[in-house]
């Protein structure tokens, strides 16, 4: 009698344990359900959908065309503080989209920097954006530029990293430089980055578990932003964002989890294994870093920049980690890039 108590006591706390780790389903747009499909998305060829938005001048007539990589928690509803004036004058032509399981685009459980590159490629092909096309990817969203560099150099007519995503397991990162960023970070984070990255299986339970802090973004922690970043969300709160409400429409964990799961799992490359895309000096791949940002520690993007010096550098001292949404720094930006 005890040992079966004992057995039917272990299969609970078994069964139990496995719905507290297991991630529920996916709401699918367009499925029976599922949230409606409002914007225009293309099919790629394995069957998942990525939805889009376009802006600036006609694709046939633009000079420049650029696909912009949005960042954690964002979509392709983000909107750069980009003056028509100066959007006509560089003759440029911009793509945004729904990163996998955002917005409007289908999740992919197997999504990775990998992942990311090739869907980037395939939506410009299937919208027939041209042979080459300028990248830029903020925060989260500059992973995919590094999958680019790797996977899609021949297609890339120039590079933009802003704020970007660092790795704190990158194989060749000194110790030393990636303790010291890593230390900067809330113990919350710290612990949450540390999951993702060694047990992601025990990811979900994580993020979803109430005995300890978890992401402190998330958390709305607004320790966060410093009075730079400030100033702009003071700015932002002006106007309503459109599609925020869309963001995590699909699930929290095919959204922003899966975000991170891709970004810390274990790289089939190394940060310096990227050779520079540009040696004729035909396009060029630029760094930006906020002097004022809490949110990705300097040092380990200094150190990037010093490894690999084909990157242009730019640290910018009053500046912080919403630097791309403040209109002389934006088009900075799209100067440098552009322009050289």
């Amino acid at each position: 009698m005890f040992a079966a108590i004992a057995v039917a006591l272990a299969a609970g706390l078994l069964s139990w344990a496995y719905q507290t780790i297991k991630p529920p389903p996916p709401k699918i747009c367009g499925s029976p359900g599922g949230p409606r499909i409002t914007s225009p998305r293309v099919k790629l060829s394995d069957g998942r959908h990525l939805a889009y938005r376009e802006m600036g001048v006609p694709k046939e007539e633009a000079k420049h065309k650029i696909i912009v990589i949005h960042g954690f928690d964002d979509s392709k509803d983000l909107s750069l503080p980009v003056s028509q004036e100066t959007i006509e004058e560089l003759s440029i032509y911009f793509l945004f989209f729904d990163r996998a399981g955002y917005g409007e685009s289908d999740p992919y459980p197997s999504r990775s920097v990998k992942s990311e590159a090739y869907d980037i490629q395939e939506l410009a092909d299937q919208l027939q954006i041209g042979s080459k096309f300028y990248v830029i990817g903020m925060s989260m969203g500059a992973y995919p530029v590094y999958g680019c560099l790797k996977y899609i150099p021949h297609r890339l007519s120039g590079a933009s990293l802003v704020v970007p995503f660092v790795h704190y397991w990158w194989p060749s990162l000194p110790a030393n430089i990636s303790r010291e960023g890593f230390q900067t970070l809330c113990t919350a984070d710290q612990r949450t980055f540390q999951v993702a990255h060694h047990t992601p299986w025990l990811f979900y339970w994580w993020m979803t578990q109430k005995w300890f802090p978890s992401l402190s973004i998330m958390a709305g922690n607004m320790n966060l932003f410093s009075p730079p970043d400030m100033e702009i969300i003071k700015k932002l709160s002006e106007t309503p964002k459109v599609g925020q409400e869309k963001v995590r429409q699909q699930g929290v964990h095919e959204s922003l989890h899966r975000d991170i799961l891709a970004g810390y799992a274990k790289w089939e490359f190394d940060i310096m294994d990227i050779s520079n895309p540009f040696p004729d000096n035909e396009g060029s791949v630029h760094l930006w870093q906020g002097y004022e940002d809490r949110i990705i520690p300097l040092q380990i993007n200094r150190y990037i920049a010093e490894k690999l010096p084909w990157i242009h550098y730019h640290e910018v001292p009053d500046a912080g980690h919403l630097m791309l949404f403040k209109t002389e720094l934006c088009e900075a930006i799209l100067r440098a890039l552009l322009l050289g």
